[in-house]
């Protein structure tokens, strides 16, 4: 059966089931991931494996296994690259919320920055806490900010709201440890540190134009503060006034974002530093310093880490017994692990799709009609993204489509940093009402359908095509290989 039938077959399974059925995506993606492994042949299985460089033997063996096997294995796979990870993001992000470090973030940054910069101080905010905390999450705290702030100037609100937006949405798609690109430099066999400083810099220059967009449509659109259903205005009073005795110091506050940052992308820059300054003859010292920053460095390890800093900031400044820290602990869990099981189910659907061989066909069909790789990894993203809303799960089914294309550097003519780069940057352009994001976008800030479609989609959309022009002139200009 062609691949690009069988992945037809898939991408209705998963879009449909999510849309027309209404089911869960997990089981979307799992049983996307059960069809897709029926239908691919054995004679595509052995190539596959073959490609990856396994034995004619083992690539035998592995065309043998079951159905449920297959996908089993490649759910236990991606379980094991990143159930750790995404356990302990969540932690660290309830802590954040619980203890006031990610209140204590944001007014020192109004303060630094000043009222009349408070658009610029709520972009880097939400960029900074995008890092750790899911979108929802960074949007549910900042935006009681954000009216409290438009309640105090008597106007700007909408460039508050779309900068809040901006610096969240595009951390959460393209600087692990958020699950979209955490599990794409997994796939794509990614340093994670280097996959954290590419993000950051991408990210970092697409909120310029969308910066730029916010403050004009604030102007051509001008939106006035309302209540919502989650807030009313004397909520917004009561928040704005809350005593910030209450609240961490800042050098506390940021420790648990930062830190695993650090300690991630730490040996990629040192070794960097010292191979250049040294000539490839490291010192002693130098080389103990790596092997410190392997060992702590090690993504599992640093978000561990950050979570034990995280929940020992709460017990101090809520003075919380055992008893409440567990139940903490256990909140953040069940929403962490609900993500995992996406992923993972994900995880799964893209690893038996690889088996069919699409990754050879999109290949040679973007060699016959001279598509490039990273255009076309962008339009595939896009596309999944407007069909089924998450671009998490967007993220997800076109690294399975386009990983096959990623073997090595010298294939792509550049480093499969800049693939991921672009998969992250397709989960950006057009959100309508079937995301998620959209929904808590509109009815936390009190917009109307339309007043979010003209402000919240398009600024998303500028932002990923933004991007992608971005990767693709690094990777013209620096394609590290």
């Amino acid at each position: 059966m062609d691949p690009f039938l069988i992945l037809l077959v898939g991408i209705v399974v998963v879009v449909g089931g999510i849309l027309w059925l209404r089911l869960h995506a997990f089981l979307a993606l799992v049983a996307g991931a059960f069809i897709v492994a029926a239908l691919t042949p054995s004679d595509a299985i052995v190539q596959h494996a073959l490609d990856k460089g396994m034995s004619q033997e083992a690539a035998y063996e592995l065309s043998e296994q079951t159905i449920g096997e297959r996908v089993a294995n490649k759910f236990g796979g991606t379980c094991a690259k990143i159930g750790i990870l995404i356990a302990m993001a969540s932690i660290v992000g309830k802590c954040l919320l619980e203890s006031g470090s990610a209140d204590r973030i944001v007014r020192s940054t109004l303060k630094l920055l000043g009222e009349p910069k408070a658009p610029l101080a709520f972009m880097s905010s939400g960029f900074v806490l995008g890092i750790p905390v899911f979108f929802d999450t960074v949007f549910y705290l900042l935006i009681p900010l954000g009216k409290a702030m438009g309640m105090r100037t008597g106007r700007n609100y909408l460039f508050f709201v779309l900068c809040i937006v901006g610096g969240a949405a595009i951390a959460h798609s393209l600087v692990p440890p958020t699950p979209g690109p955490l599990f794409v430099a997994s796939a794509l066999n990614v340093d994670l540190g280097l996959m954290i400083l590419g993000g950051m810099v991408v990210g970092i220059i697409t909120c310029i134009p969308a910066y730029f967009f916010a403050m004009w449509a604030s102007k051509k659109w001008p939106l006035p503060v309302r209540g919502s259903e989650d807030v009313s205005l004397e909520e917004l009073e009561k928040l704005a006034q809350r005593d910030e005795s209450q609240l961490p110091p800042l050098w506390l506050a940021l420790i648990p974002i930062f830190l695993p940052v650090v300690l991630i992308a730490g040996k990629t820059v040192l070794s960097a530093i010292f191979n250049k300054v040294s000539g490839g003859e490291l010192a002693g010292w130098q080389g103990g310093l790596l092997g410190l920053f392997d060992t702590l460095g090690n993504p599992n390890i640093a978000l561990a880490i950050a979570a034990a800093i995280a929940l020992g900031t709460l017990a101090r400044q809520q003075h919380t017994d055992r008893d409440k820290l567990a139940a903490t602990v256990q909140s953040a869990l069940a929403g962490g692990g609900l993500i995992i099981l996406i992923t993972a189910g994900g995880g799964a659907f893209g690893g038996v799709l690889q088996q069919t061989g699409i990754g050879s066909r999109i290949k040679d069909l973007s060699d016959a009609y001279q598509i490039g790789i990273l255009p076309l990894a962008f339009g595939v993203t896009a596309l999944v993204r407007a069909a089924q809303g998450s671009g998490t799960v967007s993220m997800i089914t076109s690294v399975g489509i386009m990983a096959g294309m990623a073997t090595s550097p010298e294939q792509l003519g550049f480093h499969p940093l800049y693939l991921a780069l672009a998969i992250g940057c397709g989960s950006k352009p057009f959100p309508w009402m079937n995301d998620s994001g959209f929904w808590v976008v509109c009815k936390m800030s009190g917009m109307t359908e339309i007043e979010t479609l003209r402000s919240h989609s398009v600024l998303l959309t500028l932002m990923g095509f933004t991007g992608i022009i971005v990767v693709m002139i690094l990777a013209r200009i620096y394609p590290m290989v």
